[in-house]
């Protein structure tokens, strides 16, 4: 199998970018957030659920030489994602939760329009409480540096329009086709009024027979994406309004992400893999309760050479509302 290219290659790319960061609305500490595999439920709550909103605008990309290239004149694409999450606390240290975003693309490449909407990937997620942060004010002893450290499982389930089912063009799909199971590991440390976090996630993409590509059918082969790696972290500090304990907490991120390359039938598909770097400014209110919360927040790719490979540069503007049911 050959390389995707022209066309086709951009709009896989496009699409590459949409699904690294439908969960990043989840991604707070204390209140209701959680890493980007899933939507946490804080220690206190019984359930959470969260539903936001995402805005994403392409602007050129990185080639395979880490290189920033402007997309061609005219061009305007253009992603937009509603993502929908529930999180239920299963016993004292243990919760799943499950989660999906609804996708509409509204595209113009190279002279070609392209709109489409559907459902994106499905993912479930089981998350383990290994140790609790207690949150202190101040530093008065060995045991107040102990973080809170989460374990978690997810799975990746592939509902979303692949370019392995009836849908002729690249620029109109919401998903990857493949599912992914991934471990996730959440370390959180809070010493009001700042804190702290560090993501890590490693996935596995099971192996699919494929027998159709953009509505044509092909001979059919074994294709396998790569391991995908990825790795995120953040600061940020909480002010407390006045003394209803209405609270603002602004946060600074930095994420990484890597997936290796893809192979058909064995043999590795050279120069299909990926990486990107991003940062990240969110800016979230909670009531004195915790149980309502409002956020707003924007991820930047940098278009600079040499902060990612083989894939676009984008700006993800996001807001979201989040209850806890206590």
């Amino acid at each position: 199998m050959k390389n995707l290219s022209g066309y086709n290659s951009v709009a896989a790319l496009l699409f590459g970018a949409a699904t690294l960061f439908p969960l990043h609305s989840f991604a707070a500490s204390c209140c209701g957030g959680g890493s980007a595999a899933a939507l946490t439920v804080p220690k206190y709550a019984r359930a959470v659920a969260d539903l936001s909103f995402d805005s994403e605008i392409y602007d050129g990309y990185w080639n395979q030489e880490r290189k920033h290239v402007a997309d061609p004149a005219g061009s305007d694409l253009k992603q937009y994602r509603i993502n929908a999450g529930v999180g239920y606390r299963l016993a004292r240290d243990w919760q799943a939760s499950v989660s999906i975003p609804y996708v509409f693309n509204d595209n113009v490449y190279s002279g070609v329009n392209s709109q489409s909407d559907g459902l994106g990937d499905t993912t479930v997620a089981v998350t383990y409480e290994l140790l609790d942060d207690n949150s202190s004010w101040k530093i008065y002893e060995a045991k107040d540096m102990i973080p809170a450290v989460s374990l978690g499982m997810s799975l990746l389930i592939p509902t979303g329009i692949s370019p392995y089912d009836d849908q002729k063009s690249s620029f109109d799909i919401t998903g990857r086709g493949f599912y992914r199971l991934d471990g996730t590991l959440l370390v959180e440390k809070v010493i009001r009024p700042f804190n702290a976090s560090l993501a890590l996630a490693y996935g596995k993409y099971l192996d699919r027979s494929v027998n159709r590509e953009y509505g044509k059918y092909v001979q059919p082969y074994t294709k396998s994406l790569g391991d995908r790696a990825s790795a995120s972290i953040s600061t940020g500090y909480t002010y407390v309004l006045g003394t209803a304990g209405d609270s603002i907490v602004g946060t600074f991120s930095y994420a990484y992400l890597n997936e290796e390359d893809a192979s058909y039938n064995g043999s590795i598909d050279s120069g299909s893999g990926f990486d990107k770097q991003s940062l990240g400014a969110a800016l979230s209110y909670y009531s004195n309760d915790h149980n309502w919360g409002v956020r707003a927040g924007w991820n930047h790719a940098i278009k600079q050479n040499g902060w990612g490979k083989n894939f676009p540069t984008t700006d993800i503007f996001s807001v979201g509302v989040r209850y806890v049911f206590l």
